[in-house]
């Protein structure tokens, strides 16, 4: 995909281009609003996409029935960056299109590490310090695993940590969790903790959690 036409709307986005601001985590530590799903194109070229789950919506209006798609979606770049969202549209294509694009907007730098006390290895495989996430009535659990145990939970969970970069790690979940989009909320939430948690506080914007 070419940029050369992109035109920059926000402060951040004519950083990027200018070259003033050439990685993701330096994009996001200077505090400035991220509204430009080109911006994350350009310094995360190559993420990948999961569609984690479809569903038709409808709705009574005065005209009759309405039929929509609602699409939730996990982009990452299996290295530290992960953004979640949930789009709609009257077609699955651009429910699923503008997903990823909200979903680019939502990325977050992961805190990885190794803080297993039973590894010790040094490589960020794994979430450096247990942390908790909520959606709905859905919580979930995310503890440092050691080297070799891989992503221990569900389907949903795996497709989130996977796309984060997370190789290896423990967690546990409650409440309904056969809700694909709270579940991947809550893991989501449970991510960006991690990186909320090593944000200094007077960069710290208060960002609103997904509800």
């Amino acid at each position: 995909m070419s940029y050369d036409s992109w035109q920059p709307k926000t402060r951040l986005g004519r950083l990027v281009q200018d070259g003033e601001i050439d990685t993701m985590s330096d994009a996001l530590n200077t505090g400035l609003p991220l509204k430009e799903p080109e911006i994350v194109d350009t310094l995360l070229p190559g993420m990948d996409d999961e569609v984690l789950d479809i569903n038709m919506v409808q709705r009574m209006t005065d005209s009759g029935r309405r039929v929509k798609f609602r699409c939730s979606v996990v982009v990452g770049n299996r290295d530290g960056f992960v953004g979640y969202a949930e789009g709609r549209d009257d077609q699955v294509g651009g429910a699923i299109e503008k997903a990823i694009g909200i979903a680019k907007l939502n990325i977050i730098d992961v805190s990885r590490g190794c803080g297993s006390w039973e590894c010790g290895c040094g490589r960020p495989h794994t979430v450096a310090l247990k942390t908790t996430g909520k959606a709905g009535s859905v919580e979930v659990e995310l503890r440092p695993a050691p080297r070799g145990l891989g992503l221990a939970g569900g389907e949903t969970v795996r497709h989130v940590l996977d796309l984060a970069g997370i190789e290896d790690i423990w967690t546990r979940s409650s409440g309904k969790t056969r809700t694909t989009v709270n579940f991947a909320k809550a893991t989501f939430n449970a991510l960006r903790n991690t990186a909320e948690a090593r944000v200094p506080e007077r960069t710290r914007e208060k960002r609103e959690v997904i509800e």
